[in-house]
């Protein structure tokens, strides 16, 4: 955990969490991270420096994602303290 949130702190880690099951109830082993990366090459060692994954505790396999549709939306109120997203 602290290898990612070090990855968040330096703007290489964009996501990560576990994955439910079919059913969307169950949490399960299985995980999602997505890196930050300029290549396939620099996500692999990204990948490959994490803790888990050099230990053997936890395997990855590497895709790389084209993302064509979609929006995010950050709300930040600046009198308020309060953000958002969505």
């Amino acid at each position: 955990m602290a290898y990612q949130a070090q990855l968040e702190r330096s703007g290489k880690l964009a996501f990560a969490g576990p994955m439910s099951d079919e059913t969307g109830e169950h949490m399960q082993g299985l995980g999602l991270i997505i890196y930050r990366a300029d290549s396939l090459e620099v996500a692999r060692k990204l990948a490959e420096e994490d803790p888990m994954h050099k230990s053997g505790a936890r395997s990855f396999v590497l895709r790389r994602w084209m993302i064509n549709e979609g929006s995010l939306n950050l709300s930040v109120g600046l009198s308020t303290g309060m953000s958002a997203l969505s």
